[in-house]
């Protein structure tokens, strides 16, 4: 990739180690723009810390997105219908 031609980057960030150390590094590497986007699966005081190092980091635009409804329904009820199993014997709604 030409480093040039890159202006603006949207991150997955979930506020950890790895993500803000990325999310540096593309501001230093490439000079761009980092935009974040948060998905809240219900993390709770997580995503206000996420808000917080993103802010720290100069991050202007910063998205944190209610997703809780659309997992529950797209990922956590499927699981649950397909019976899945935890350590390949117990039911996951029974551990």
């Amino acid at each position: 990739m030409n480093d040039s031609k890159v202006n603006k980057v949207v991150l997955a960030y979930s506020g950890g180690l790895d993500t803000s150390i990325i999310l540096k590094w593309l501001q230093e590497h490439y000079g761009c723009e980092v935009v974040t986007f948060t998905a809240d699966l219900g993390q709770g005081e997580e995503l206000d810390e996420a808000r917080r190092k993103a802010e720290m980091l100069g991050i202007e635009e910063i998205y944190i997105e209610d997703l809780r409804e659309e997992f529950a329904r797209d990922y956590v009820f499927p699981m649950f219908r397909a019976n899945a199993l935890y350590e390949g014997v117990y039911l996951l709604g029974t551990s």
